[in-house]
Parts: C-alpha cells; structure tokens; sequence
C-alpha cells in the first residue's frame, strides 16, 4: 500500500479514474517502450537497415509477459534509466542471436519520449471524452434552466438577476473551448522522436530520416520537424491545457459549493447514502466532487508549473531536468481524470432547487434590481436624479427594514408620476434578466450548428 494519494488504496480512486491509473501503470510504459522498439525493428527491416528476420523475431518474440521486473528494476537503479535493462532482455528474448538489431540507432531518449507520447495520445482520448460528457451535461442544464431567475453575485454579493441556464452556459462555454484546444495540440504534441544520441542520426547514415519517418508511420505518429530531446514545450504545453481544464473544474466546483452552502441551498451534488456526510454531525452534506475539482485545479497547476521549470534544459541532451517530467506529467494527467470524473457526477447528477433561487432573489425584497427601478424612472425624472432618489430608497430600505416597493411608492419624487403597478414590475427581477435567456439559447443553438 502507499500513502502517494494517486497510489492509495484509501484514495487513489478518489483522484484518479481507473482508466488513467491503468495507463500510467509500469505495465503499461513499459508496453509502450517494447512498442517502439518493435515499431523501429519493422522500419528498419522494411528499409533493408537491419535484416528483415531480425525484425520479425524481434517483434514475435517481444512479449511483455516475458519481462523479469525484478531484473528490470535493478538494472534500472544501476543504470538510471530503464531503456538499456529491457533492450537487454529484448535481446535475449530473440533467437539466432538477431536480438542485437534490438535499438538499432536508437538512443535511451528517443525510445522513452516516443512511448510518453503514446501514452499522452492515448491519455487525451480518455480526457476528451470525459470533456465531451461534461459538456452535455452542462449544455443539457443550460437549456433547461435557461429562464431559471437566480441572483447573480459579484464580491460575493447579489448584484443583480441572471439564470441559472446563463450561469451553467458560460461553464458550457469555457468546457468547449478547452475541447478546442485539445484539438489544435494534438498535431503539435504527438509527434514521435527518433534523433540519436545527439539529434543527428549520425548512426544510421544515410537512411536516418527514411528509418525517422518509417517509425512514426508505424506509430501513427508525426514526424518531427526538428528533434526536440530538449524542446519540451510540447509536454508543457500538454500540462498547460490540463492546469486550465482543472482551473475550469475548479471554477464550477467552487460556485456549486457556495451555492451548496446551508444559508443557500441552490444545488446539491447528487445524494448517495452517506457521501459527504459528516463524523460528528448527522445533518451534513458536504459537496465531497466539488472539493475534489477544486483540489485539482491547484495541484495540477503545480505541476504545470513543474513542467515550465523543466523546459529549462541544456544544449542537446540535458542533464536532468527531464526526470522532473516523470513525476509531473503522469501526475497531471491522474490528477485530471480525477478531476473530470468529479466534475461528471456533479453535474449529470445535479439537484437544481429552483425554490431556494427565487426565494434568494427575493430575499433583498426587490434592491436587487435597484439598476432597474433607476433606468425606468429615468426617462420620468431624468437619470442622475433617478439614480439619487433610488440610492436614497435603499438606504431606507434597509434601515428602515421595509419593503423596497412601499419606499419608492411615496417618495415625494415619484409618487403620483409613475403608477405602483408599473413600480411592481420594476421591482420583480424576473422582469430583469436582460439578454441572459437569449444568450443561452442562441449559445446552444451555435453548439448544435457545428
């Protein structure tokens, strides 16, 4: 067992979905290592670089079942990296002694980077399509709640009315725009790296680039423009749209916990027997998702953060800021599942009380929509006198404890000029939610355009 929480067995699960532990497990980098170097061993078969026997049995025999990981390990602490202690055994797994043509060209960097990008490609499938779940479950809250009044709030305060739909869609809004990122990275971030030990491909002579672009071929990977051993802006890259997608994550979380909040009670996490509860007190129900996005959103930003700092690298390979990507960049990704997976029960499962909205709206008994009572009068009364007379009527309002309507109805300034029935409507802030349900509506409408 570990206390590693992405390795726990009391909360690995918690903050990490199972798929992504399954994908940064040693099972599955070291599969990706024996990957690229079977995909290497057929390239260069095909090319006449190693005899193509060579690299039949290279592939038939390469089985990571047949890995001795105690072996693997010790060499690995020897060595400091695993690449040599497997291509050991590789080589021992191929008969005729054809197991020398195992790496052929190849240097410990290339094989280890083009394995991290399989991995990442494979990882932003599984962050895509929980991206892509997340975003229904929004854009299906949106519509439904596009008339939905609520408060909206600024400085924690209520300012003035929006819709719970409008809150939802510009969530909706930011989730889409992240799945427009991951898109446009892809191309930048998988492509494969095979340069030798110094980016030259000196090894191979004259067919380097052809084994190069034969490899990523048989990878379904890019070829790179340049080698990039130590041009790591693609991983950082990569981080940075996981910081930002978890810095989304967060943004929600944290607005379902203050509306989650007793004194509000808007929404509700989805309820499961026990989840959330509390050790000492039974009326409890904390928002256990919400508190995971947020968590996420600050500790996936350190590891980006981790990344940036290791982009710092010296001349052609380096001499160490890579092993800092060991840690960051599989812990990003874990991190982010967790995250997402958080994020997809709370918002498939929400529980919308639209009661306790309307009743928070009304509880400041009509100053929330003060802007509107001043820009209806305003054409009677002329706007900065408006503005005065209302500023005033709040004031009153508030120390008077009365209703904000019964102010504003005998103020000398508006008294007899505007009728109370009008004032009635001034003062309801469903009457003020502005262009907040069109928005909503033609957001969706765009979405369902694409």
């Amino acid at each position: 067992m570990s206390t590693v929480i992405i390795r726990s067995k009391l909360f690995g699960d918690m903050f990490a979905s199972e798929a992504m532990q399954a994908l940064y497990s040693d099972q599955a980098l070291v599969q990706r290592y024996i990957d690229v170097e079977v995909a290497l061993a057929k390239a260069q078969g095909k090319l006449g670089v190693i005899p193509e026997d060579a690299a039949k049995v290279i592939a038939v025999s390469a089985d990571i079942s047949r890995v001795d990981w105690d072996r693997l390990s010790d060499r690995t602490r020897i060595v400091g990296y695993p690449i040599l202690p497997l291509v050991e055994q590789m080589s021992d797994w191929a008969e005729g002694g054809l197991g020398q043509y195992c790496h052929w060209g190849a240097t410990t960097q290339d094989i280890m980077d083009t394995a991290d990008v399989l991995q990442i490609r494979d990882a932003l499938d599984l962050v895509e399509a929980e991206l892509k779940a997340i975003c229904d479950a929004a854009a299906s809250l949106s519509e439904k709640h596009a008339d939905t009044p609520m408060a909206g709030r600024t400085h924690l305060q209520q300012a003035l009315p929006i819709t719970f739909g409008f809150k939802t869609a510009r969530w909706l809004f930011s989730l889409d725009r992240h799945l427009e990122r991951l898109s446009e990275l892809r191309p930048r971030v998988l492509i494969g790296e095979f340069a030798g030990a110094a980016g030259t491909l000196a090894s191979l002579g004259p067919d380097g680039i052809a084994v190069q672009k034969a490899l990523m071929e048989e990878l379904g990977l890019g070829q790179p423009g340049m080698p990039w051993h130590t041009a790591r802006d693609g991983f950082a890259e990569t981080t940075g749209l996981l910081a930002m997608i978890c810095g989304t994550l967060g943004k929600i979380g944290f607005d379902i916990m203050l509306m989650m909040q007793s004194e509000i009670g808007e929404v509700y996490e989805p309820f499961v027997s026990g989840r959330g509860a509390s050790s000492t007190m039974p009326q409890k129900r904390n928002p256990i998702a919400s508190e995971l996005m947020v968590a996420a959103a600050k500790t996936v930003r350190e590891c980006h953060a981790a990344m940036l700092d290791g982009m710092v690298h010296d001349h052609e390979r380096a001499t160490g800021p890579k092993h800092v990507e060991w840690q960051a960049l599989p812990t990003a990704f874990l991190l982010t599942s967790g995250a997402l997976a958080a994020a997809r029960e709370a918002l498939e499962g929400l529980e919308v009380n639209e009661k306790a909205m309307r009743r928070n709206l009304d509880a400041t008994g009509g100053l929330i929509v003060a802007e509107a009572v001043m820009m209806g009068l305003a054409p009677e009364i002329g706007r900065q006198v408006a503005h005065d007379v209302v500023y005033d009527c709040c004031r009153e309002a508030l120390e008077k404890g009365e209703a904000f309507l019964d102010v504003i109805a005998r103020h000398p300034e508006i008294a007899g000029k505007i009728e109370r029935k009008t004032l009635a409507q001034l003062v309801d802030p469903a009457n003020y939610l502005g262009s907040a349900p069109r928005m909503v509506d033609d957001y969706l409408k765009s979405r369902k355009a694409l």
